[in-house]
């Protein structure tokens, strides 16, 4: 599987959309047209089954590795290995979001068919950083924070083949969520856990 060109080390990072929450990091052309295409053929052979939330069933379409979170149980629970075909793409993940990639243990993959899309919410708390990976279809990702009776908002368009990190008051004190997905997209979230 062909790589995207490797950032330097040290290269200046791209500038980050304005009026985004401090901990947001956001970089375009994470991965190649190549690498996304395999990838994305890869995925289309997985068994992903609808995401489970407390006896509801969502729209969008999940698989775990590493670790799953049971939302019906409140659970974390051991899932299989992160597979050979992911490895290459987390360990340049976990290159941006500044950690090992032996660090980034849990991974969840979102298979988001048109209409499908995702609540406001944190990532579960027992986790630290959040780094996901757009690919095929672009979306909107949508922040929040609550000050007072009040919710001021972000937003921007994640372009296939970008990469985001959710860390710092981004991840502690700001939600995050999708509206309806226009097109067939393919998400890969990698965390890690709380020191």
């Amino acid at each position: 599987m062909p790589l995207a060109r490797q950032p330097l080390l040290f290269e200046d990072a791209p500038p980050q959309p304005p009026g985004l929450p401090e901990g947001f990091a956001y970089r375009p052309d994470f991965v190649s047209p190549d690498e996304e295409a395999d990838l994305a053929a890869w995925l289309a052979t997985l068994p992903f089954e609808p995401f489970q939330f407390r006896g509801y069933e969502g729209k969008r379409r999940v698989i775990s590795f590493g670790w799953q979170y049971d939302f019906t149980r409140s659970h974390l629970e051991k899932a299989g290995e992160i597979p050979a075909e992911l490895q290459a793409v987390r360990a340049r993940a976990a290159a941006f979001a500044e950690v090992a990639p032996d660090d980034l243990q849990q991974c969840l993959l979102n298979e988001y068919l048109p209409g499908a899309p995702i609540g406001w919410h944190r990532d579960r708390p027992i986790f630290e950083k959040v780094v996901g990976i757009s690919l095929l279809a672009p979306c909107t990702f949508r922040l929040r924070r609550r000050i007072g009776d009040g919710f001021p908002r972000a937003a921007l368009e994640l372009a296939p083949r970008s990469i985001y990190r959710i860390d710092g008051e981004a991840r502690t004190a700001w939600e995050h969520s999708i509206p309806p997905v226009k097109a067939h997209r393919y998400s890969i979230t990698f965390r890690n856990f709380r020191p």
